[in-house]
């Protein structure tokens, strides 16, 4: 008996060793000395859409600070939102204006997700991350995003 609950009490101990193991998890800086400085006011939509430089700093930038909720190189595992879909609104309108908003709206949707993060009813769902990066991180991040496309 004594054997079966040490058992137990190991199992458990070390089970939410695990599911605490993700903690507190600390940023990584991310480097943009290579990308085109994008000043102090915060634009509304992604400058570097489409940037080589800013997609490989992005997919290192990404892989380091958000795989770890939504997943290696952006396939959710279904906990948290799949971003390969934050485009897919946009992508089905026809009307090149209405398409354009529609970007506008969803990259600034982003970038103040980013920043401001995900809380509901107290709890965090995704940690804030102004103060943290830059915006030259988050429209690199946002670039490598676009590449990766849902199918």
């Amino acid at each position: 008996m004594f054997a079966r609950k040490a058992a137990l009490a190991i199992v458990f101990t070390l089970a939410s060793s695990v599911a605490l193991a993700h903690g507190d998890v600390v940023p990584q800086a991310v480097d943009v000395s290579t990308l085109k400085p994008l000043g102090d006011n915060m634009l509304d939509s992604n400058p570097y859409s489409g940037d080589k430089e800013a997609i490989r700093v992005g997919s290192s930038a990404y892989n380091q600070n958000c795989a770890r909720c939504h997943g290696l190189e952006a396939v959710s595992g279904g906990i948290s939102p799949d971003l390969r879909k934050l485009n897919d609104e946009c992508a089905t309108l026809t009307n090149k204006k209405a398409k354009a908003q529609c970007q506008v709206d969803i990259d600034s949707y982003f970038r103040n997700s980013v920043l401001g993060g995900k809380v509901r009813d107290g709890r965090v769902y995704m940690p804030p991350f102004a103060g943290i990066f830059g915006q030259e991180a988050i429209w690199a991040i946002k670039s490598y995003i676009e590449t990766r496309k849902y199918e």
